[in-house]
């Protein structure tokens, strides 16, 4: 077996050195996001480099799969780097606005990828980072993994196409995911189809070993999932959301916001009072104005098409830093870390549909 290490295809001024590792071995595509310190959370010059190496291997005949991987014990990729975009727009300059285009290209690309894409999920994989994992058609999740899209966190809304892939998830599951942004751990992924498959983590070097020896057949994406079958199971005991899937159905297809929460706090469905309690208390936290345009774009997405939802999440986008709570809700918890936003509207009662019907004008 021969190790091939390639300089990045492309990489931008910055000149930030190592954030993306690429090697191929035994016909395989390694890419190791490496900002381990920072959950390897993604930068403009990241998804430029990853990028790259996609548009490279694509094209070569040698390469059958591409894996996809963080640095570290600790994530996969934690999402964007948010506090550079935040200083982007204080800054009148515009990477806030280069890094969203070029991130959703990249989760399109890794979507209509023409090779299949293992994605090892081990760690923190959150919002930027469940767009990568959510592109990919085999998606490996350890006892270490979260998931989640934890955007209304913030005073944003869930992209990259969570519009697409959480609007998909069976019943009102990807609706409690994206208006809570609550995390997920392995059992819940496979329930509710955001992994394909659970490896112990200190598996995970017995699994680049088998793919380092794989022999190769003429259909690379079963040659891979093969080589998972042996390693893995599709599926986990006591998974909470399905224990909670009655009450999370009812609630999550209330017709709006404030009758969901309402609802939350003063009805018991299948012994989830306690559960409901505590959802309706984090939802009072997060941003309102981000909560409802996140339930509207994921009602809306179930009906769109992949390219549809990417396009409705920028248009969204474009509007967000002047419009939305984005800005407030970075500088409440990255930057003066007071932990204590002012939203606008700051409570679910004052928030009017003249508030959210703007951000959907215009498509």
């Amino acid at each position: 077996m021969t190790t091939q290490v390639f300089p990045p295809p492309q990489r931008s001024s910055l000149g930030l050195d190592d954030q993306v590792l690429g090697e191929v071995r035994n016909h395989i595509g390694q890419l190791t996001l490496n900002r381990p310190a920072g959950l390897n959370a993604l930068t403009l010059d990241m998804i430029r480099t990853l990028r790259g190496y996609l548009d490279a291997w694509a094209l070569d005949p040698h390469i059958h799969a591409v894996v996809l991987r963080g640095a570290g014990e600790r994530g996969f990729c934690a999402g964007g780097d948010i506090r550079n975009l935040y200083l982007s727009y204080r800054s009148q300059e515009i990477l806030h606005e280069t890094f969203f285009d070029e991130e959703y290209a990249l989760d399109q690309c890794l979507h209509q990828y023409r090779k299949p894409v293992l994605a090892l999920l081990d760690g923190y994989t959150l919002g930027g980072g469940m767009g990568l994992a959510q592109a990919a058609e085999l998606r490996v999740v350890t006892e270490r993994s979260k998931l989640g899209m934890p955007e209304v966190a913030i005073g944003y809304f869930p992209d990259v196409g969570a519009s697409y892939f959480l609007s998909r998830i069976p019943g009102e599951v990807g609706t409690y995911l994206g208006v809570t942004g609550v995390q997920i751990e392995a059992a819940d992924a496979l329930y509710c189809g955001l992994a394909d498959w659970y490896l112990e983590s200190e598996r995970l070097t017995l699994l680049d070993e088998r793919l380092d020896r794989l022999q190769w057949g003429d259909n690379p994406l079963k040659d891979l999932q093969g080589v998972l079958a042996r390693l893995g199971v599709q599926s986990l005991p006591d998974a909470p959301l399905h224990r909670l899937r009655p009450a999370i159905d009812h609630f999550f297809s209330q017709d709006d916001l404030t009758s969901l929460v309402e609802q939350l706090e003063n009805v018991n469905v299948a012994g989830s009072q306690q559960w409901a309690q505590n959802t309706a208390q984090l939802m009072r936290t997060r941003s309102p104005v981000a909560m409802a345009v996140t339930l509207e774009l994921l009602r809306r997405g179930r009906h769109l098409s992949l390219d549809d939802c990417f396009a409705l999440e920028l248009h969204l986008n474009r509007q967000w830093f002047e419009q939305g709570d984005l800005i407030e809700g970075v500088r409440a918890l990255l930057i003066d870390k007071d932990k204590n936003p002012r939203w606008n509207p700051p409570t679910l009662d004052r928030l009017t549909p003249a508030r959210i019907e703007p951000f959907f004008q215009g498509l």
